[in-house]
């Protein structure tokens, strides 16, 4: 069963601002814990109406079960393709989008899935299941690119340590499972390191982002979901690492300069406009009594933003 302890729902619910007859896209529908409470608030005789968004088959499975009876639609796809997926459905404009980024609960504690360096199961992390696994990254990549994958993606220390144990072990034989990454991931670290934390965390974090591209989904998705939002509509973003925010944040900032002229120009002559304004000025974290109830969340930061009503 697909299941899903949606992260901060009353927090994103209050962000979104749902109106019963508005338009919403959940970019990242997983087991359909934020859509199914999106959804229950719309009113379908009005014209509310959800659609869900998910690159998962099996997420794309559970999420229409548990949306049956809702206003709500669910489509296997990629979030950065929701304004072809809105288009197609004769939608010109969402009152509110929510990204909830990173890899699922369901995704990790599925041990055939290959994502947790806690059970050994063959090495994949794709979250399409389909494409490039990780098995094939980390028999196939030269330690130069892995080296720079644990730098980029997990910002490891021992990324080039451990970049050369993997390539040294595979020259004996194939990585084929999470247990042998994790044990050459280990071996590679330093003993007093592995005191403190497990040593596979920000690699396998770092080869689970390569394999499916998500900070390059990200990118193309955020100007995509500005694009999506009708007037007044909102995004909301949940992250779960820096690297992820720290998009976020930026393309937020960018959108809410009216001036894009150099700093040193004594007067504007660009006649730029601001995109919209950024609802949280500082990132939305999770309460005490979440973070008691929820582990995921202890890391979980949420940014909202909001398209002005006139560009």
């Amino acid at each position: 069963m697909f299941s899903h302890t949606p992260v901060m729902l009353r927090e994103c619910l209050e962000l979104l601002d749902i109106k019963p007859d508005g338009i919403y896209i959940d970019g990242t529908c997983g087991g359909a814990g934020h859509s199914s409470e999106i959804a229950k608030l719309l009113d379908a005789k009005a014209g509310g109406r959800l659609i869900g968004i998910d690159r998962d088959p099996d997420a794309v499975k559970a999420a229409s079960e548990r949306l049956a009876g809702l206003p709500a639609e669910v489509v296997l796809g990629n979030y950065d393709e929701m304004a072809d997926i809105a288009r197609s459905r004769g939608i010109d404009g969402a009152d509110g989008i929510l990204l909830d980024l990173g890899v699922s609960s369901h995704q990790l504690d599925t041990a055939e899935r290959g994502f947790s360096y806690h059970n050994d199961a063959p090495l994949d992390m794709r979250m399409s299941q389909s494409g490039m696994s990780a098995k094939e990254l980390v028999n196939t990549y030269s330690e130069r690119e892995i080296t720079d994958i644990l730098y980029r993606y997990g910002e490891e220390k021992f990324a080039p340590r451990i970049a050369r144990a993997i390539v040294a072990a595979r020259d004996t034989a194939e990585i084929e499972t999470t247990s042998q990454l994790a044990d050459i991931i280990a071996s590679a670290v330093p003993a007093k390191f592995r005191r403190d934390k497990n040593p596979s965390r920000q690699s396998f974090q770092a080869i689970r982002i390569a394999v499916n591209d998500e900070l390059g989904h990200l990118d193309n998705a955020l100007d995509r979901c500005l694009d999506t939002l009708s007037p007044g509509g909102r995004l909301v973003v949940i992250t779960f690492h820096s690297l992820e925010d720290r998009m976020v944040k930026r393309r937020f900032a960018e959108w809410a300069k009216s001036c894009t002229c150099p700093p040193d120009f004594p007067v504007c002559v660009c006649g730029g406009k601001a995109k919209g304004a950024i609802i949280t000025r500082k990132p939305v974290t999770a309460s005490d009594e979440e973070l008691e109830s929820n582990m995921r969340s202890r890391s979980a930061k949420v940014r909202a933003f909001e398209k002005t009503t006139i560009l």
